[in-house]
């Protein structure tokens, strides 16, 4: 008999602490709604108590997703654990995750607390969340360097108060395979009641480990849930990659036995919207989602395909969403037809009147460029996305001039608060001079951290993808700006910065991981 796999995803939670990554609450929406589309069994909404956006963003992802849980964090507390039922008030389905740390180091350090004031803690918080819901998780932070016989106690307890997941968290990407799935295969052997509570693991990548970790702690100790990302999307050097996880487990179903109830279809399209959102670009030799993740270079290897395909791939490009890259609309088409293809894409419109903006967007996209592709409606939307709402800058027109071996010059043309500005400057090529022409204007001070290019489809009539990133006082921001000009797009992606940046109502991402 085949056992069943929950695939847990936290991007919307741990992954957006990654350094610039926040999102604003429509853009929580959208990638909820791909990830029900991906057909995960837990969505990690957020962090309830973290911020009022956060909050919101929360409320309003259970009130829509019915097929996957939904789910938020909450520290060992009562006013944690009563945030986060408030906002999963409205789910289909909910889970209450809440952690507290159990490591030697962060119980001193960090906690400064004694083991046995952490304990009670962690039993109090379970028993109150038992109150809200039947469906709670609990994670012993730091669990692959916690004394061994101090988390069976903890555990224990843990599950006698009703916790139904526990989550064995490599907080800081210290397990090595075995040893992490041993931990898992100990805890589970060691804990009296193991048996009423499915086991789960939460894995981080410091020492490109978290995969085989994750993978490990399910073959080697019986883990029937794993927590992970999208693009492996987390602080420092990330989380378990869904898409890695979720294809090793389908394509050695052989070694592992396990089935799961993912759309792997969905894997790539959701790859690119998360990459698109966060600005957090996928290298080209990323595993499953990368550009070349496919490709063969090799006479031997470009040989050996065309005779028989599986002669060196394991996978096919398909069966993980890479036939997504199709022309689908030209400037013929209608505007039905642009409405349909949102569906297809998962993409939800609030009204008409957006519909229609972002159609008039494609058409004049259209009129520009032969061939539309799916990738380039993403991008419209994503930019569509940016204007909305309350943001201060918006970018209106540029101009610039260039030769090899002097200074270029450019003029800006934007909006401050509706207010029409005008920046000039000269720089050392086209991209410095119009950003210098933005900041003559704004005066920001941000520190430039990241500017980063990609082309969003093949050919030289691609629309340029421009990835910026500014930090100030602590806080680090990332935003993505589109156009046909890559000179244009860095304006657009500067400006996109500098309102993340600048707003007021931005929060900081929390450092609370398991």
């Amino acid at each position: 008999m085949v056992d069943q796999l929950i695939i847990f995803d936290t991007t919307l939670r741990d992954g957006e602490q990654s350094p610039g990554a926040s999102m604003t609450r429509d853009e929580k929406i959208r990638i909820a709604r791909q990830l029900e589309r991906l057909r995960v069994d837990v969505i990690e909404a957020g962090f309830a108590a973290s911020s009022n956006g956060d909050f919101e963003a929360i409320k309003a992802i259970a009130s829509i997703v019915k097929e996957s849980t939904v789910c938020s964090l909450a520290r060992a507390n009562e006013r944690d654990i009563a945030r986060a039922a408030e906002a999963l008030k409205g789910a289909n389905s909910s889970r209450i995750h809440t952690f507290i740390a159990t490591s030697p180091l962060h119980m001193e350090k960090k906690l400064r607390m004694m083991p046995d004031q952490v304990l009670e803690q962690a039993k109090l918080s379970v028993r109150f969340a038992r109150q809200f819901t039947d469906n709670i998780e609990f994670s012993p932070e730091d669990a692959s360097r916690s004394d061994i016989d101090f988390l069976c106690r903890v555990l224990e307890i843990i599950i006698n108060e009703g916790a139904t997941t526990i989550n064995v968290a490599d907080t800081v990407g210290y397990g090595v395979p075995e040893l992490y799935g041993q931990l898992v295969r100990t805890l589970r052997e060691r804990v009296p009641n193991s048996d009423k509570a499915i086991w789960s693991v939460h894995c981080h990548n410091d020492l490109g480990m978290a995969v085989a970790n994750s993978l490990a702690g399910v073959r080697l100790g019986g883990a029937r849930q794993i927590e992970c990302t999208v693009n492996g999307l987390g602080e420092r050097a990330g989380n378990t990659a869904l898409e890695e996880v979720v294809m090793a487990l389908k394509t050695r179903k052989d070694y592992f036995g396990l089935a799961l109830g993912i759309d792997t279809t969905q894997i790539v399209p959701t790859s690119k919207l998360i990459s698109q959102i966060t600005g957090f670009v996928v290298q080209p030799n990323k595993a499953v989602v990368g550009a070349n993740a496919f490709a063969h270079a090799s006479g031997i290897h470009q040989d050996g395909v065309l005779k028989a395909r599986d002669t060196y791939e394991i996978m096919r490009a398909e069966d993980v969403g890479w036939m997504a890259n199709k022309i689908v609309l030209g400037k013929l088409s209608g505007r039905n037809a642009f409405k349909q293809r949102l569906q297809e894409l998962g993409i939800a419109m609030d009204s008409e009147a957006e519909v229609n903006e972002a159609f008039s967007r494609f058409k004049a996209l259209a009129d520009q460029k032969v061939e539309i592709y799916d990738e380039d409606i993403l991008a419209i939307v994503s930019s569509e996305a940016q204007v909305k709402g309350d943001e201060r800058f918006y970018f209106v027109s540029m101009s610039q001039r260039s030769e090899t071996g002097g200074h270029s010059h450019a003029r800006v043309v934007f909006t401050d608060q509706g207010n029409e500005c005008v920046g000039e400057s000269r720089g050392n090529g086209s991209v410095h001079a119009v950003l210098n022409a933005i900041e003559s204007r704004v005066e920001s001070g941000a520190e430039f951290l990241l500017y980063a290019v990609n082309a969003i489809t093949t050919g030289t009539e691609s629309q340029g993808e421009v990835t910026v990133r500014l930090s100030k006082a602590g806080r680090i921001v990332n935003a993505v700006g589109t156009d046909l000009d890559i000179v244009a797009a860095s304006a657009k992606a500067y400006l996109a910065a500098l309102n993340k940046l600048l707003a007021k109502t931005e929060k900081l991402n929390p450092q609370l991981t398991p």
